[in-house]
């Protein structure tokens, strides 16, 4: 794993810094929490979250930020790197009774300085509409718990929609809402609407306009995050049964599907561009797949625990130097219609075809970096860069890269028939990864029994032994799974033994490829930034914001942003610059 150093620096916190652009400097002054700044007792609740609304204020200052602890939700104007935040003057503070705020979205197409919408999710399956400008509470969703009992996980609106949001349970349905609509006095009754594999679509029987409008049942377990395409035609799905499912929304159509390398999936991101999906969950990695392709193109290591948050960068994401590739040419329509499902082999050879002939006829190599960052229960933040090596590695390299160490599949094939090694041992030359467990028994897979064998030893042990590697888990690494609640345990337990054989059959197919057959990055950055769970990382234009579980939601100033003059963190003691 990527350590830093040896001793007591491992426990340092960080606040500061460096990538090739420059220095990240946390603004101490700009961190928001409850009032009282006393660290949340956070055993046995449900993870601190955060989201952000631009009211297009006509001062300058229109940020304001939404985030829960514990029973509470707070309402703030976010003064960011500009000033220091003054946490004595909430616009809004709500303390709920019987029950917990789980998640949050603003509404950012209605959103005005008299006027916000903001959906609150809940621990016992409600979904509040309120406005904590005017402090008001327009609606409560599934008062009477008649559609869903369970959890909400995840809450949006539906991009381009003043009225329709989608909201996700632990119990793996997800409901399509119209703010217009009642939900009715007694439970829904359904009809199917669409049926596919492992998921089914059903609209709710009504003779009046009532909620929910749809119920989707996706995979097995709880539906952890659900993400928007960028350009919203389509929907991210991951799940605790260990699949990224992705969704024409309109049509509820299934676009693609992965599967985690082990474990529940617990996060999922869209790239700016809608090209890319990144997502992060129980198997400690972060996972790249491509939209177009329909494939895992490479894997994160970096994280000593589950990853809770992955997100992209849109600032320091670039496209440059020459013509995009072919996959990146053409309309959108010409993009999807080269989409179809189940024809992965046939998806994979025109892909390639369409990089070799570009290969073949373009002098000038496109400049390609996506950035995207991670955080997890090992309390550490990770950045990651995504570059044209690994995305097109047919293609002649437009500069060298430092920041990204990868280890490719290709180099091992390669040079192993070559100098003559076995296949199933590393090669002299191939560089290793510093996250890598050394493997020194032979097998088919060398990385991945090596792998399981260090992070999952008891993947094909019995339930106990499973059991009591999950307690070592948690207890080394802050809290465990995001819920507490005894039916989500349950939920897990009794999708176990579904999920091993699962896990048995996907391993080397293009659900879920073996560790040494896609790329396999190291973070540009790994560092702890926290002492509890990490459960929010959103970038911004000036700064990136993170939050843990002890209630802090910390503002790290990008380079040459740093406003507050009061704030150094370079003369801290703790402010490390590995």
């Amino acid at each position: 794993m990527a350590a830093e150093g040896g001793g007591k620096e491992t426990n340092e916190i960080k606040t500061q810094f460096t990538t090739r652009e420059g220095v990240y400097k946390l603004l101490t002054h700009s961190e928001y929490s409850r009032p009282n700044r006393v660290p949340f007792n956070s055993q046995g609740s449900n993870p601190v979250k955060v989201s952000f609304v631009n009211v297009n204020d006509q001062s300058g200052n229109g940020d304001r930020i939404c985030f829960n602890v514990g029973r509470e939700l707070y309402f703030y104007i976010y003064k960011g790197v500009r000033k220091a935040a003054d946490l004595s003057k909430p616009v809004d503070k709500r303390i709920y009774k019987g029950t917990q705020p789980t998640c949050h979205d603003f509404n950012p197409l209605t959103a005005t300085a008299e006027s916000v919408s903001l959906l609150v999710g809940f621990s016992a399956g409600q979904v509040q509409l309120i406005d904590p400008i005017k402090k008001e509470t327009s609606k409560l969703f599934n008062e009477e718990r008649l559609i869903d009992k369970s959890r909400v996980t995840c809450v949006r609106w539906v991009p381009g929609s003043e009225s329709l949001f989608l909201v996700a349970h632990s119990s793996g349905s997800m409901y399509l809402y119209n703010v217009e609509n009642t939900c009715g006095t007694t439970a829904p009754h359904y009809q199917l609407l669409k049926q596919g594999d492992n998921y089914a679509v059903h609209t709710c029987k009504s003779k009046s306009a009532r909620n929910p409008l749809l119920r989707w049942t996706v995979g097995e377990g709880a539906l952890n995050e659900f993400a928007f395409s960028p350009d919203g035609k389509f929907l991210a799905c991951a799940s605790q049964d260990g699949f990224l499912r992705v969704f024409g929304f309109d049509a509820a159509e299934l676009h693609g599907t992965m599967k985690s390398y082990f474990g529940g999936l617990l996060c999922v991101c869209w790239s700016p561009d809608g090209r890319y999906i990144v997502a992060g969950g129980e198997d400690d990695l972060v996972t790249v797949w491509s939209f177009s392709d329909c494939r895992v193109i490479a894997r994160g290591q970096g994280h000593k625990s589950w990853v809770s948050v992955v997100a992209f960068d849109h600032c320091t994401t670039s496209v440059e130097d020459g013509e995009l590739p072919a996959e990146f040419s053409g309309s959108d329509e010409d993009f999807h219609e080269q989409i179809h499902i189940g024809a992965g082999r046939e998806r994979a050879n025109s892909s390639h075809s369409r990089l070799s002939k570009r290969n073949s006829t373009e002098s000038r190599p496109v400049s390609v970096t996506y950035r995207f960052g991670s955080v997890g229960q090992d309390t550490q933040l990770c950045l990651w860069d995504l570059t044209e090596d690994i995305l097109f590695p047919h293609l002649p390299l437009s500069r060298t890269r430092t920041h990204t160490n990868v280890m490719s599949a290709t180099n091992n094939v390669s040079n192993s028939s070559a100098t003559g090694n076995p296949a199933n041992s590393l090669p002299d030359s191939l560089p290793r990864s510093n996250s890598l467990p050394q493997a020194t028994n032979p097998g088919n897979s060398i990385i991945d029994s090596s792998f399981i064998a260090n992070k999952f030893a008891t993947l094909s042990l019995h339930d106990s032994r499973k059991e009591r590697h999950e307690k070592d888990h948690k207890r080394n690494h802050s809290m465990g799974h995001i819920s507490s609640k005894s039916s989500d345990k349950l939920n897990q337990l009794s999708s176990s033994r579904t999920a091993k054989a699962e896990a048995a059959k996907t391993l080397g197919t293009m659900l879920c490829p073996r560790m040494e057959e896609v790329p396999l990055l190291e973070p540009l950055v790994c560092k702890k930034i926290a002492h509890e769970r990490l459960t929010v990382l959103i970038f911004l234009e000036d700064c990136l914001v993170t939050a843990c579980q002890e209630g802090f939601i910390c503002t790290w100033a990008r380079p040459g942003k740093v406003g507050l003059s009061q704030n150094n963190p370079a003369n801290s003691p703790s402010g490390t610059v590995v």
